[in-house]
């Protein structure tokens, strides 16, 4: 049993939207193929990744560094011969091999994405869901249905307040109860207009959560405390840099209500840190990260642990990313759910087919591995990599 091919090509996830800090009309994804000599119903079995939207594809790490790295191991130091099965601890580490520590920066996208791919080839030769295969490992209940919520709410050119309420309302005929739109890309009132408009629109049907995706100064995201706080919302997320724990420390002072940050942070060390110095409430905030820009699942094992240590539930984990991966994670390991992305980011967003929202959740169907053979759209593009 062995990996025989690593494979990679970089995508165009391109969009005109933009939310504070970024615009995406150049942004790409790096898809991948781990190739194994493991034969089910006639075929090899192929485990398949891709990063998370907001970081650029990363071929030329996976190509040059962690490609060969995997296939130049002994292929039985990757096994774990206790299940008969690819270890993917086995695997993580012989690509971080002469890796010295910190400065995660891209590899961490580039091993998520490789990781990824890898937990698809493993539940894959198991014959199971991931979530499934997680819950058993991990001596949990599985439970496949999943919360989810609708990102959205960009700026875009030409879109006014009708356009951002007509979004909104999409979600909710959709099936969600918590939506989310950006906050930061317009001065601080035209904002108040738009999570007013926004508001309007949902009423009592959903929950509003806004993001300011990095952008704000101290001083600014306290001004933007004290107008979110006149509001019901369901989180403000992440306000500051995500690596100024002061800053998000400072913020609880002037923000009652539940906040949200971690999708840009890339290590079990750096939410330890957060834990530490970031003020982060466990009983009212919400934490982030996504395994697939963060080192993989082996990774975010260990932040999970790091939270253990810390009094925090998993249960207060809602990922960034909107993949099916961290569905995966939160059916399995009792997640708090998922992001989403109903129309953005396609064909790597959404659901498999006939998957519906109904009351904010998901319930995942029972597909092996991750589960990207139940998505037409993606499945096609994944096969033109590896059949």
């Amino acid at each position: 049993m062995r990996i025989v091919d690593v494979r990679e090509i970089t995508q165009p996830i391109a969009s005109p939207i933009r939310n504070a800090y970024i615009d995406f009309s150049r942004m790409t994804t790096s898809l991948v193929a781990v190739v194994t000599d493991v034969v089910r119903d006639g075929r090899p079995v192929v485990g398949y990744g891709f990063n998370s939207n907001g970081r650029y594809g990363q071929g030329g790490l996976i190509r040059e560094r962690f490609r060969g790295r995997i296939l130049e191991a002994d292929p039985q130091s990757l096994r774990d011969d206790a299940r008969d099965n690819i270890d993917p601890a086995k695997v993580w580490a012989a690509m971080m091999a002469n890796e010295k520590p910190g400065g995660h920066g891209e590899r961490s996208v580039a091993v998520g994405t490789v990781d990824m791919a890898v937990w698809d080839a493993v539940a894959k030769i198991e014959g199971k869901p991931l979530f499934r295969l997680l819950a058993e490992r991990h001596g949990r209940e599985a439970n496949p249905r999943v919360f989810v919520y609708a990102a959205g709410g960009y700026y875009y050119p030409g879109k006014d307040n009708a356009a951002l309420r007509a979004e909104m309302r999409g979600y909710l005929d959709r099936g969600y109860n918590v939506v989310k739109m950006k906050v930061g890309g317009a001065p601080i009132e035209e904002d108040r207009r738009r999570i007013e408009a926004v508001l309007a629109e949902i009423g009592a049907q959903a929950r509003l959560a806004v993001d300011a995706n990095g952008r704000f100064d101290l001083e600014t995201a306290i001004a933007y405390a004290r107008m979110l706080r006149d509001y019901p919302l369901f989180w403000y997320e992440e306000a500051g840099d995500p690596l100024d724990y002061a800053l998000q420390a400072a913020l609880s002072e002037f923000y009652p209500g539940p906040m949200a940050t971690g999708e840009n942070l890339f290590s079990h060390q750096d939410a330890r840190n957060l834990l530490r110095y970031g003020g982060m409430r466990p009983d009212r905030d919400w934490l982030q990260f996504d395994c697939a820009l963060s080192y993989g699942l082996v990774e975010y094992l260990r932040t999970l642990e790091v939270l253990h240590q810390f009094g925090w539930s998993p249960s207060r984990c809602i990922p960034h990313g909107g993949h099916q991966m961290s569905l995966m994670i939160a059916a399995g390991l009792g997640l708090g759910g998922n992001e989403s992305y109903p129309d953005l980011f396609q064909p790597y967003g959404g659901f498999p087919d006939g998957v519906r929202v109904e009351e904010g959740h998901v319930v995942m169907p029972e597909l092996p591995g991750i589960g990207f053979e139940g998505k037409s759209d993606l499945i096609r593009v994944m096969r033109e990599l590896a059949p």
